[in-house]
């Protein structure tokens, strides 16, 4: 998704211009949304506070490096569809919102990774353990910001987390002996991205007191959207244009992580000789490197982008983001569903 860069209107960055917001309507709903974004900023530095000095330092360092603040900009989108932006929703857009900068702390760790948010990552600051209780702190911190609203949204956050969990262990054990690959992969992305994206969605509805046969199609609108966002994401990964992405291209799969492209290239490769040279030399080259970087790395992974197995994990996330916006059929029309409709496009005309 776009970078959000500070002092600029969040519902721009998404796409959502004049062009789109083009009646009063409209525009009042974007205007609704970036003060709402403004209040969530607010709630965030105000909630991300610790009497414990080493604790303040560690919890606010990853909202410091930025962020795209994606999942409170969609509960306050789906609130539209009640009562708007009152106190409960920006609540639970910012309780949210930590649950997602902590579930970064916790990655960053499980994929040693060096950096985030273009700042080095906090385990490379401070090591693993501070790291992981950071992530648990602030975890802590938006159980305590849902238990204000209810029982409601304490089963909401604890149904969400336990899917952020079971996402990140079904990723870090891999496929078990009669899985499907690609289904499993997917289900991971569901587990580890849609699954909040869904529960941002999903809280905007609750806590607005929209009407509750709006739940379901925002949810299944969430949940695919995320699946979309990530498969994106690994035919970004293969991008020659690092400036852009902020990645050398092939990072996920320089640290050994099987994007789609990769895993249906396996899919082929039992009937495809051309799939099958190309997948040695990945495997040989690129996932057994351990993030050197080779010409022979570089090559195979130019080889890789090219090779329409690419072009087909596109067309999936494309296909993604077209369910997402069918699963809005139930909303009614007006700018809360356009905005979702083209939030669904923004995100898949990011490999453009």
């Amino acid at each position: 998704m776009p970078v959000f860069r500070r002092g600029s209107s969040v519902t721009s960055q998404l796409g959502l211009s004049d062009r789109i917001f083009s009646t009063a309507e409209d525009r009042g709903l974007a205007a609704g949304i970036d003060a709402g974004i403004d209040q969530v900023e607010a709630s965030l530095l105000a909630e991300v506070t610790f009497a414990d000095e080493i604790a303040n330092v560690t919890s606010r360092y990853l909202l410091k490096a930025g962020g795209k603040r994606v999942r409170p900009m969609l509960a306050l989108l789906t609130a539209h569809l009640g009562s708007g932006n009152h106190t409960d929703v920006i609540t639970a857009a910012t309780a949210i919102e930590i649950t997602h900068l902590a579930s970064l702390y916790h990655d960053d760790v499980m994929d040693d990774s060096d950096k985030r948010r273009g700042v080095p990552s906090a385990q490379t600051v401070w090591g693993n353990s501070v790291a992981i209780l950071t992530g648990d702190l602030l975890f802590a911190r938006a159980n305590q910001l849902m238990a204000r609203l209810g029982e409601r949204a304490i089963r909401l956050q604890a149904d969400t987390f336990e899917r952020l969990v079971l996402g990140q262990l079904h990723e870090t054990v891999g496929v078990q002996p009669g899985q499907d690959p690609v289904q499993h992969y997917i289900q991971v992305l569901a587990d580890k991205t849609g699954s909040l994206i869904a529960a941002a969605a999903q809280a905007g509805i609750i806590f607005s007191n929209a009407p509750p046969e709006f739940e379901q199609p925002v949810i299944a609108f969430g949940e695919k959207v995320g699946v979309a966002f990530q498969l994106i994401d690994d035919v970004l990964d293969l991008s020659p244009q690092p400036e852009e992405t902020g990645k050398v291209p092939g990072t996920d799969l320089r640290a050994g992580v099987a994007t789609l492209p990769l895993l249906r290239l396996r899919e082929r490769a039992p009937h495809d000789d051309t799939a099958a040279t190309l997948l040695e030399r990945l495997e040989r080259d690129v996932m057994a490197s351990n993030g050197v970087a080779t010409a022979a790395a570089d090559s195979a992974i130019t080889a890789l982008r090219d090779h329409d197995v690419t072009g087909q994990t596109l067309a999936e996330a494309h296909s993604w983001a077209r369910d997402a916006v069918e699963a809005l059929a139930p909303l009614p029309d007006g700018s809360v569903k356009k905005a979702l409709t083209r939030f669904a496009d923004t995100i898949v005309e990011r490999s453009s």
